[in-house]
């Protein structure tokens, strides 16, 4: 059966498509007016933040401490840009800061309709409609990334390859269905992949003790102190460390190629500003490969935070056999576009890629 690129590409921050946050938040009793006055502050902060087009604060009539806050963006990567800044973590904290619960939502927008729309819509703002809705697998892809100390990269691999791995199940709609890890120097890349419901899934994973027991035993490690006994704390490294899935393709069930499949993550470190068009000009790679027949790219996701970029590759039989095509870029312009969008070391040049040490993979036993 042939498949369309569109149905290869289940995610993408590059379509053009504009972006609907929605963030639901039950707040601690008592907290709703201080909730309020740190939102009124927020709403003027980033009134300016490029991209911004609005936001709407609600309140539930039913329950007083229930809230949602929905804002409009031109376009996924200036959303991502902002959120992913050290201004937005601590923009935020106040509001964190009166929340039992926080679950952000984002969505591209495919359609608009009623009497607000019934003008025709200009040109431009069509063009950043979605024109057709994406397919995938129910599954939701998400990063962490710290650095630990050097000199501690052998303890820190030791600690994250040994424990138990906690349970898959989350609830009826949620599982978690595989976790991957993976190091170069000292910095930790962790990915999940999850049925259902994300957040869910991570705070079933925090709570588990074998989970919890390691998170302890890296404290002394990492290079940023933090205290898991202070929600507060806790909640802004997880922030910091966050390494949204921008891109991911993949080729469908059925199609042919090898049964044996490797994972691997490459690490591209970019030049200061350039992480955000270094994942574009990834994605663009990614989908020129999807397009030619016999490729031995099962799939790939793209992960950026700020000039971190993280290729994760499932790749059919042994990658060594053609290295430029088992990352995607192939001949010598692209070589060169690439090579203009990394940091090297100084001194050192061309700047290359780093592929990563895979410290673990786990999958989620089958279902039952």
């Amino acid at each position: 059966m042939t498949h369309t690129l569109a149905e290869r590409v289940s995610q993408s921050a590059f379509d053009g498509s504009m972006l609907r946050v929605v963030l639901l938040m039950d707040l601690h009793e008592g907290t709703q007016q201080r909730f309020f006055e740190a939102y009124e502050q927020l709403r003027h902060d980033i009134a300016s933040v490029p991209g911004h087009l609005g936001d709407q604060l609600c309140q539930s009539f039913e329950n007083p401490s229930q809230w949602l806050i929905t804002s409009e963006w031109e376009s996924a990567p200036q959303y991502l840009a902002w959120v992913n800044s050290e201004e937005h973590a601590e923009q935020v904290r106040p509001l964190g800061a009166c929340a039992r619960a926080m679950r952000p939502l984002k969505f591209t927008v495919l359609r608009e309709t009623g009497k607000r729309y019934d003008a025709p819509a200009a040109p431009e703002v069509r063009a950043r409609l979605q024109p057709a809705p994406r397919l995938g697998a129910g599954i939701v892809r998400h990063g962490l990334t710290f650095t630990v100390k050097p000199g501690s990269e052998a303890a820190v691999a030791e600690i994250l390859s040994s424990y138990a791995s906690p349970a898959a199940r989350v609830d009826d709609h949620t599982r978690l269905c595989r976790t991957s890890l993976f190091m170069h120097g000292n910095r930790v890349v962790r990915t999940v992949e999850v049925q259902g419901d994300l957040m869910a899934a991570l705070r079933h994973v925090s709570e588990q003790p074998e989970v919890r027991a390691v998170e302890e035993a890296l404290n002394p490690y990492l290079e940023q102190d933090r205290d898991l006994a202070d929600p507060e704390s806790a909640r802004m490294f997880f922030m910091r460390a966050g390494l949204p899935a921008v891109h991911h393709i993949a080729a469908r069930d059925g199609e042919a190629g090898p049964a044996e499949v490797h994972r691997h993550a490459v690490l591209y470190p970019a030049k200061p500003g350039c992480g955000p068009a270094l994942a574009r000009f990834l994605s663009q790679q990614d989908e020129a490969a999807a397009r030619r027949p016999g490729g031995s790219v099962r799939s790939s996701s793209i992960f950026q935070r700020d000039d971190v970029v993280v290729r994760l590759l499932d790749v059919s039989g042994p990658p060594e056999a053609r290295p430029a095509a088992a990352v995607g870029i192939e001949g010598p312009r692209k070589a060169a576009v690439l090579a203009r969008l990394l940091a090297g070391p100084a001194g050192h040049f061309p700047a290359t890629p780093h592929p990563m040490k895979l410290i673990t993979d786990r999958h989620a036993p089958a279902r039952s």
